[in-house]
């Protein structure tokens, strides 16, 4: 009986987190253009090429917005796991 309650449990933070990276995942798309924009116009502006720039800028956006899910993911379990206790 407490493995099942234990099963619940976990399948209830899961579906609460998912639940809650679907509607952080909006925001994230914003913050996203917005950073490769001003990435984009700033490595054009300092002569560098359109291919390196758009790589470069679509790179590093990207390593912010997967930390920036990350962090997200993790504050929302730790609201879950406080709710739970």
């Amino acid at each position: 009986m407490a493995n099942k309650l234990v099963a619940v449990f976990l399948m209830c933070i899961v579906v609460a987190t998912a639940l809650n990276v679907h509607t952080a995942e909006a925001a994230i798309d914003e913050q996203f253009k917005a950073c490769f924009n001003t990435c984009h116009s700033e490595c054009k502006d300092g002569g560098l090429g359109t291919n390196f720039c758009e790589m470069r800028c679509d790179s590093d956006c990207s390593a912010k917005e997967v930390a920036d899910l990350s962090l997200i993911v993790i504050r929302n379990l730790k609201k879950q796991v406080d709710k739970a206790i």
